[in-house]
Parts: C-alpha cells; structure tokens; sequence
C-alpha cells in the first residue's frame, strides 16, 4: 500500500511542476462545459425506429396506395429508383445495401387522412443502381443550394460504396404549420 502513495505522491508532485493552478482550471471547466454541450450535437436520427411507425394507408386505393408506383402519395419528392420493386420496402434497404445516412427530405399529404407528414428519402448504396420502377418527381425541390430539400445530390456519401442502387420513403413524422 505505501508503493501506491508513493507512485500516487510522485506523480501529483510532478503534474503540479509542469501545470499551473490556472491551467489546470482552465482545462477542468473546458471539459466540464464541453461535456455539457454534448446533447446539442446533431444525431443520426434517420436510423431511429419511428421509420415502422406510419400514418394509416388502409383505405388508399388504386396508384395513391400502391408503393411500387410513381403515384404514390410518399413518393411526392422522390428521385430515383423504388426499393419497393428491387428487393426492399418502402422502410428498409434491400439485402446487401446500405443506407445513407444523409437524406432529403419533402412534406407529402396523405390522400387518407388530409395531413400532411414529412418523408425521408434515403438512398441505399453498395449494389449498381436497380434500373426498376424509376421515379423523378420534384414537388417542392428547392435549387441545389439548400441540400436537404433537393433531390439532385448522390446521397450515399458517407456510406462503404457510393454506387447508388434505390431510395426508399420513410415517413418521419406529422408536418406542422406554425
């Protein structure tokens, strides 16, 4: 146990002759507030499980009901090709793909309810592009200035491969007029 004091001795003795009080003050309140600002940064919030949750679409007939179709009422700002018809769903990537984790995004209404909800048009990545049910619809695109609301961009930057394969519509949430 004495060796314990003596190496716990010797080693404060040594950090007090290099640091100042000051210093160590200074980078005492540096991590107490960086560890403080930590909840502010963004978070990958795409990946999250609110992907299953989605509005009702049982009584949506016809092309506004079928997600293998151009006319879908999810699809209003999609660009590209419909996991739906390559091996995916409208929530999920095909086998063998990856999701980017940057998104676009566009306010869709569903002909069902009247509400207008926020979709999330994720690109799945790593396979050579689909070549099935292709869809380029740009209702509320905005220039290629404001990234997150234009369909334009390869996505899959960030992923292991950014070969695009699909994009897939996942409702994110309930849109709110202020």
């Amino acid at each position: 146990m004495k060796w314990l004091d003596r190496c716990v001795e010797t080693s404060t003795r040594g950090v007090a002759k290099r640091v100042s009080r000051r210093s160590f003050v200074t980078t005492l309140a540096g991590i107490i507030f960086g560890g403080a600002t930590v909840p502010l940064l963004p978070v990958a919030r795409g990946a999250t499980s609110s992907r299953e949750a989605g509005p009702d679409e049982s009584s949506l007939q016809g092309e506004a009901g079928d997600p293998s179709s151009c006319n879908y009422w999810r699809h209003c700002a999609i660009d590209g090709f419909l996991c739906n018809c390559c091996g995916g769903s409208q929530t999920h990537c095909p086998p063998g793909t990856e999701i980017a984790k940057l998104t676009w995004i566009g306010t869709c209404t569903n002909p069902s309810d009247g509400k207008d909800y926020i979709v999330s048009y994720n690109d799945c990545c790593g396979k050579s592009s689909c070549g099935h049910c292709f869809c380029n619809r740009n209702e509320g695109e905005k220039p290629m200035y404001m990234p997150p609301k234009n369909n334009d961009t390869n996505w899959c930057q960030g992923t292991q491969s950014i070969t695009y394969h699909c994009t897939i519509a996942a409702v994110v949430g309930v849109a709110v007029e202020k």
